[in-house]
């Protein structure tokens, strides 16, 4: 794992997160990847005051989760996040999970967010201060390659 990359937050798989089969159920990677997603916006400056103090908040508006290997209760898990790009009003980033004693990811989520104003609702441009803090992310992570996963769509092979 890359320095420069974000270890955004750390965990364990809860029992309640388990499903018949004996693995964490696909819903709970979502919520487990939305607590990342929180985190990671707090790092950046846009935490559960911002919205209370500004008007402004931040919203996801597209979320892909691949599942990679199975993860069972009481797995240590780690999570990291690498900014990918990032324009005045959407950030387009991802998740990956991993088990603290694996070598390989357990799952990765790709997300776009975007900075909305409130009310009325619309899409607009960050803050200046945060631009700014996303463009020296942006650098530390561009020299670290991309999950595979990244831009995958989903379709039948023909």
């Amino acid at each position: 794992m890359e320095s420069n990359i974000l270890v955004t937050t750390a965990g364990e798989v809860r029992p309640e997160w388990i499903d018949y089969n004996g693995h964490m159920m696909d819903g709970y990677y979502a919520v487990a990847f939305a607590a990342v997603t929180d985190r990671f916006l707090e790092l950046v400056g846009f935490g559960p005051g911002y919205p209370a103090a500004t008007g402004y908040s931040v919203y996801t508006v597209e979320s892909h989760i691949v599942y990679l290997r199975e993860v069972r209760a009481g797995a240590s898990l780690v999570y990291t996040t690498q900014l990918l790009g990032h324009d005045e009003r959407r950030l387009h980033l991802v998740h990956t999970m991993a088990e603290a004693e694996s070598d390989g990811p357990a799952a990765t989520n790709e997300l776009m967010l975007v900075h909305v104003r409130q009310a009325p609702a619309a899409v607009v441009a960050m803050p200046a201060e945060a631009l700014a803090r996303l463009a020296a992310l942006a650098a530390a992570h561009v020299a670290h390659p991309s999950p595979p996963q990244v831009g995958r769509r989903i379709a039948l092979r023909r």
